[in-house]
């Protein structure tokens, strides 16, 4: 089997340590790199092309919305899931928009943590539990995706293709998926965003939130 090829990237050592203990005591993981900072973290992943970089949000040098970023534009095929004590559905946003799959609290158990990381490798976006019901709440509210045009409804297809952007996956493996062109799949989800008021992946994930396409993750 083979493993699921993870980088560390977490400034203080301690918690670092930890994270390595657990993730290489999994039968299906290992650690194939650790990182200090945000720039470590970033020319690690270029060099060593891991399944996942398990990322602190608080880091020097560069921090990990920048790092993500940095990392998703240099190593696409790289998935990121944020690591942090922060509950603050912003953080959230900022993270999903720089191109992060996934986002786990720091105090939440190691089995999300773990949990986590097989469902972003695998392509998923995971949102833990514990902020799940916050950012559906603040949805409900009236601050999700910026309005339907009236009367809009997705049609099968439009909805296909958007919920498998919402779980990560990019425009060529959900033409994959789908055994659809690259560009019908952009065709599918240019409409889909216009009649859903989308603007961004985040009002797709927040959509998909609302309409239930995350509960199986």
């Amino acid at each position: 089997m083979n493993k699921l090829r993870i980088l560390l990237a977490e400034d203080h050592e301690t918690i670092r340590d930890g994270l390595k203990l657990l993730v290489g005591s999994q039968p299906d993981m290992e650690v194939v790199g650790e990182a200090d900072n945000g720039r470590v973290a970033v020319q690690l992943a270029q060099q060593l092309l891991p399944d996942v970089a398990v990322m602190d949000v608080s880091m020097p040098e560069l921090n990990g919305l920048q790092a993500t970023k940095k990392l998703r534009q240099q190593c696409p095929q790289v998935k990121v899931l944020a690591l942090t004590r922060h509950k603050d559905g912003g953080y959230l946003q900022q993270l999903l928009q720089a191109g992060a799959s996934g986002y786990v609290l720091k105090q939440s158990k190691s089995a999300e943590l773990l949990r986590a990381i097989r469902a972003v490798a695998a392509g998923q976006t995971y949102l833990d539990p514990a902020i799940t019901g916050k950012v559906v709440d603040s949805l409900i509210g009236g601050r999700g995706a910026r309005g339907a045009s009236a009367g809009a409804e997705l049609t099968d297809r439009e909805a296909e293709v958007l919920r498998l952007i919402a779980l990560g996956y990019i425009n060529k493996e959900v033409a994959a998926r789908l055994s659809l062109s690259v560009k019908t799949v952009e065709a599918h989800k240019a409409r889909g965003m216009e009649k859903m008021g989308m603007k961004s992946r985040v009002d797709i994930v927040r959509y998909a939130m609302l309409q239930g396409w995350l509960q199986d993750i």
